[in-house]
């Protein structure tokens, strides 16, 4: 059957489209960052204008983000004992997230 003009026709909107889960904080590096439950901390720490996740080893050169799909490895970060990519990881309550270069200058 071919839908008629009237019909109503899916939106690509965000606005209609997204289903968000609560709003909450987690800690990066110590530091609250609002997200929703259930985001990746990669997005929820582009959302909050956090771009630069680690330095490159070779030449110092800021890195960030990159397939936001957890192939790169760029924007690795630590959960816990655990190195993950921030891409893969959802956002919980309580959650806290410590950068490659954070956690270094830490412990030392």
């Amino acid at each position: 059957m071919i839908p008629s003009p009237s019909s109503a026709v899916p939106t690509l909107r965000t606005d209609q489209s997204v289903r968000r889960g609560p709003a909450l904080r987690f800690l990066a590096d110590g530091c609250s960052v609002e997200a929703f439950e259930g985001e990746s901390v990669a997005a929820a720490l582009f959302a909050a204008g956090r771009r630069e996740l680690r330095r490159s080893p070779r030449d110092g050169a800021p890195r960030g983000m990159f397939c936001l799909m957890g192939s790169c490895q760029e924007c690795l970060v630590w959960v816990g004992s655990r190195k993950l990519p921030a891409c893969q990881v959802p956002v919980t309550p309580g959650l806290e997230i410590e950068t490659l270069d954070f956690r270094e200058q830490r412990l030392g």
